[in-house]
């Protein structure tokens, strides 16, 4: 194995990470400084680097001529600083090692002992060690040799030790071979923690997919063991952070890759008597399935997912996210009552179609982009601000639309306004519904579905298309099943003049959605991009008044006031977009946690924004902690915490157990956040965590929750 110099780290830094890159310039100028002014005597070395202590050991007792034998280096750690491994992640370099040899004598690449994992300020990930890191290596000796002489091995050293801060440190060793038989006793003694690569194949088949810009690693789960890997790219490439999911008794990871080193790193086990392996990958070429090469997925396994999505989808017809729609639709089946049975079926159809085209056209983007390397989550649009300006416009116009204020004329043959989009004519009023209803059912998922879609989304286009296609039977299922059966339309009143009132009537509920988006708006851009929206919905409406005002007049007055209704609608959009796409300033914020738990008001929980880093401090204290996935659009979310969250009971359980309360806001992209879910199978939002407190350094079991959330579940949970 070849370890990566200090300067070919350096390059990819600077390839990579601009700002870490910055910091290694101003670490380079530090380590020239201190070379140029001062030699450093071996004798004094080990005095200045009180943070690291370097030994060299050997257990050789005869020395022959062109055999080999292993040279041992430990490095004693002081507390709360870190070395660094072979591929050290988002920054820092691994130790470095200069041989001075007798003539004749060569050494092997080193080799480290198995790393760790830890998270660095700035949502940094890096590989190394704590406490102690070991590194060997194989002296060859020359072939002709006194056998009988004591021989000198000298080593330099040089490493970067890291904690609050990074400070750089070096070192000069020697030792003499063979050693005496103390020195033997002692290095064997000293040696026997280190915990080494496995040579060969894990003892379990491995898939590995390439796949462009990531691989993904697949294999099967032993009980109670968990699973690290550490990538190793070469110079020319970088590897992102490693996300680790588990579906069923499968682990699943996916690897980003950039550049056209080929695929190597180092997989760690960590059975259940805490025992820790490792193997490097890929082993040999049979377990590498090149580019494009599907994964296998079990017969059952899919059947049971296309189940759970199908179920999802059903349930998404009562999430709070599509009921302004519903009741549009079911508006729809009244005006049919009295229509013949082939009209009714046929606006089911169109109604199921409009569902089945938005849920493939989705499908189909979020399979390209995952094709293309890019990370794919359900409802990802909602986290784009365009996306929500053009919704919000569009259900304001639909509203006002409802009011009377405008009619939106299609042809003389498919109808005049929103209420006889449902007519006998109205064919396309009913896709667009269809269309419509399950645009707006996104931001949710319903019980079922989010387990569903984290299955869904790790497999290849085809799955990805299937899983999508049993979400939108599920959801058209319900009006495929009335409009066939048009029976029970009997029992619903006849159309009449107070159909007139009911259509004003469901324009509220669409307002009513125009204020959610309103207020996502508000999140994501803040307070002056959602004031921005509000001045472009007022032109927008007052462009819709003239257009629907003077819709009768003369040819000479429509032409008139359509041009001045067009000159107001683009002269808003002109000015108001750009404000409302800017990216709001972010204020950054100190986040202290009291021993005590929250010091906020009783009638409100103390919410701590989510990161890795401290969730994995909070529990490596044996801190209880309760992570909330959740999101501005996400209607079930705002549902989950006001019914279920922040209730009076929740708030007392968690002063009184201090349960540290971390909020995971997905409103926009958060790539932190979104590794996080896909480490549990989930691309959507809502999700609840708990994990109980324990011992210190003893990490629980985390707690999951249904996307459906009741207060008992908590009390139950958080009492125990």
């Amino acid at each position: 194995m070849q370890i990566k110099s200090c300067y070919t780290t350096f390059l990819q830094m600077k390839k990579s990470f601009p700002t870490q890159f910055l910091f290694l310039v101003l670490l380079g100028f530090f380590l020239l400084e201190q070379g140029f002014a001062q030699e450093i005597r071996p004798s004094e070395t080990n005095q200045l680097n009180k943070e690291v202590t370097p030994h060299l050991f050997s257990h050789v007792d005869k020395i022959q001529g062109g055999d080999s034998f292993e040279v041992d280096l430990l490095f004693e750690i002081a507390p709360g600083w870190h070395l660094y491994w072979y591929y050290p992640g988002d920054a820092g370099f691994p130790p470095k090692v200069e041989w001075s040899l007798p003539e004749g004598w060569s050494a092997s690449e080193l080799e480290f002992s198995l790393p760790e994992q830890f998270s660095e300020p700035g949502a940094m990930t890096v590989y190394g060690y704590e406490r102690v890191a070991w590194i060997r290596a194989q002296i060859t000796p020359s072939h002709v040799l006194d056998e009988k002489k004591s021989w000198v091995i000298g080593a330099s050293l040089s490493w970067l030790a890291c904690s609050n801060l990074c400070v750089p440190g070096k070192s000069t060793l020697s030792l003499s071979v063979p050693v005496t038989l103390q020195e033997q006793h002692e290095a064997q003694a000293a040696i026997a923690p280190a915990l080494w690569p496995s040579p060969g194949a894990p003892p379990f088949a491995i898939t590995i997919l390439h796949e462009p810009k990531s691989f993904s690693l697949s294999f099967k789960r032993e009980e109670g063991s968990s699973y690290e890997f550490f990538p190793l790219p070469e110079v020319e490439a970088s590897a992102g952070h490693v996300i680790t999911t588990l579906r069923g008794g499968d682990i699943h990871m996916t690897i980003p890759w950039e550049g056209k080193s080929p695929f190597h790193g180092l997989l760690v086990q960590k059975n259940i008597q805490g025992i820790r392996q490792g193997w490097f990958l890929p082993a040999t070429s049979q377990n590498f399935l090149p580019s494009r090469t599907p994964i296998v997925v079990n017969f059952w396994t899919l059947i049971v997912a296309l189940a759970s999505g199908l179920l999802g989808g059903l349930i998404l017809n009562l999430m709070p996210c599509v009921l302004p729609v519903i009741s549009l639709k079911i508006f729809g089946f009244i005006n049919q009552a009295g229509s013949s049975r082939s009209s009714i079926l046929r606006h089911g159809f169109a109604f199921v179609a409009g569902i089945y085209l938005w849920f493939l056209s989705l499908g189909a983007l979020i399979a390209v982009l995952k094709a293309s390397g890019m990370p794919v989550t359900w409802a990802f649009q909602f986290q784009n601000p365009g996306f929500l300006l053009v919704l919000s416009v569009l259900v304001f116009l639909f509203a006002l639309n409802l009011f009377g204020v405008f009619e939106i004329t299609l042809s003389q043959k498919t109808g005049s306004s929103l209420d006889s989009l449902a007519s006998r004519s109205g064919y396309a009023g009913s896709f667009f519904q269809g269309l419509f209803a399950t645009l707006l059912a996104t931001p949710c998922t319903a019980p079922f579905l989010g387990s569903a879609l984290g299955f869904a989304f790790a497999q290849t286009g085809i799955i990805i298309m299937m899983m999508f296609a049993a979400i939108a039977t599920g959801m058209a299922l319900p009006y495929l099943l009335l409009s066939a059966q048009p029976g029970w339309m009997k029992w619903l009143p006849r159309p009449g003049s107070w159909m007139e009132r009911m259509k004003v009537l469901m324009g509220f509920p669409l307002l009513a959605t125009n204020l959610w988006l309103l207020s996502v708006i508000g999140v994501q851009q803040g307070i002056g991009g959602m004031m921005a929206l509000l001045i472009l919905l007022f032109l927008l409406g007052l462009s819709a008044w003239i257009f629907g005002a003077f819709a009768q007049s003369s040819k000479k007055i429509r032409f008139i006031t359509l041009l001045l209704s067009w000159v107001i609608a683009l002269m808003a959009f002109w000015n108001l977009i750009p404000t409302i796409m800017k990216t709001p300033e972010v204020f950054s914020e100190t986040v202290t946690l009291s021993k005590k738990g929250s010091s906020s008001s009783q009638d409100e929980i103390d919410w701590v924004p989510y990161s890795a880093a401290l969730l994995k401090q909070l529990r490596k204290e044996g801190k209880a902690v309760f992570v909330d996935f959740t999101a501005a659009w996400c209607l079930t979310c705002q549902f989950n915490e006001r019914s279920a969250i922040n209730t009076k009971g929740v708030r007392a359980l968690l002063q009184e157990h201090h349960i540290v309360a971390m909020k995971a806001d997905w409103t926009s992209s958060n790539p932190e956040i979104t590794q996080a879910l896909q480490t549990f199978g989930r691309v959507g939002v809502p999700f609840y965590l708990f994990y109980p407190a324990s011992m210190p350094g003893q990490y629980s079991e985390p707690i999951t929750f249904p996307e459906l959330l009741r207060e008992s579940q908590l009390i139950e949970s958080f009492s125990k």
